[in-house]
């Protein structure tokens, strides 16, 4: 059984190296696209009303497979695999790879070297951006666009805490398929912090489980440790010591610190049993 979440195929359409594999009435190879603006919604239908997936970043590569006459693209996102539907106008040809990410929850990119002018766009943590020079405070991208240097590093930078970055996220508000600190839902959470920390993360909180770290055994599981992942259907939060976790939940509408063992109640009462707790 092929996880459609994961699978670039519709009984119209479906990617080439899927052929053999699945049931289309045609293969195609697909084209390859880059995020151009700040932050796109992929979404499960092509409609600004249809279910938000996930976010794209800007810089993240996009295979398209299918484009409607109504501004909807429909493809696989390279880095973690999510299919869904992105608007068109969201999307540019690709140009030199990257060079530097976001490392800030939030940035602006301004059209000159000044802070005082106003800025061309706000970037959030993960972004990809083309780094041609330097100048002054400032690093200059493609796009012209000149960034605060100190809010940037290279590719292969990397926090050496994850749960650390999770932690800036703090007070951020929860939104069902969000990815920056302007919204956030708990998977996504856990993937850009574990990103940000050098470390390749599927989207949801079932693929978490299923493949993040190892299985505590029931011994284990009574002490859990700084970075451990709590699981529920559904729902995943990050330990931050002996006795508090972190997680963007619906509940408090946030990302939240809470009491472990109050929260474990909390969801239990709700009707939702803790399913794993996976060390990495």
């Amino acid at each position: 059984m092929h996880d459609p979440r994961l699978t670039p195929a519709r009984g119209d359409i479906a990617a080439k190296y899927l052929e053999g594999k699945v049931e289309a009435a045609r293969y195609v190879e697909g084209k390859a696209f880059e995020i151009a603006d700040a932050l796109a919604p992929l979404r499960l239908g092509p409609s600004a009303d249809a279910e938000l997936a996930t976010q794209a970043l800007k810089g993240e590569r996009v295979t398209v497979y299918d484009r409607n006459a109504e501004g909807w693209a429909w493809g696989q996102l390279d880095a973690d695999g999510y299919v869904g539907w992105l608007p068109d106008v969201a999307l540019a040809t690709p140009s030199a790879a990257p060079t530097h990410k976001v490392m800030a929850l939030r940035t602006f990119a301004f059209p000159g070297p000044s802070i005082k002018l106003p800025p061309s766009e706000a970037l959030v943590m993960e972004s990809r951006l083309g780094v041609t020079r330097e100048e002054g405070m400032f690093a200059v991208t493609r796009e012209g666009w000149f960034v605060p240097k100190t809010h940037l590093a290279g590719l292969d930078a990397h926090a050496p805490d994850f749960v650390a970055v999770a932690e800036r996220f703090m007070g951020t508000p929860y939104l069902w398929g969000g990815k920056s600190s302007l919204g956030i839902d708990c998977s996504g959470l856990v993937q850009l912090a574990l990103n940000a920390s050098g470390k390749t993360c599927p989207r949801d909180s079932d693929m978490q489980q299923a493949q993040l770290g190892r299985a505590l055994a029931a011994d284990e599981a009574k002490h859990p440790q700084r970075g451990d992942l709590i699981f529920w259907k559904g729902h995943v939060a990050i330990v931050r010591d002996a006795d508090t976790l972190l997680h963007a939940n619906a509940f408090h509408m946030a990302t939240t610190i809470e009491g472990t063992r109050e929260a474990i109640e909390r969801i239990k009462a709700a009707g939702s049993k803790v399913t794993a707790i996976r060390r990495l």
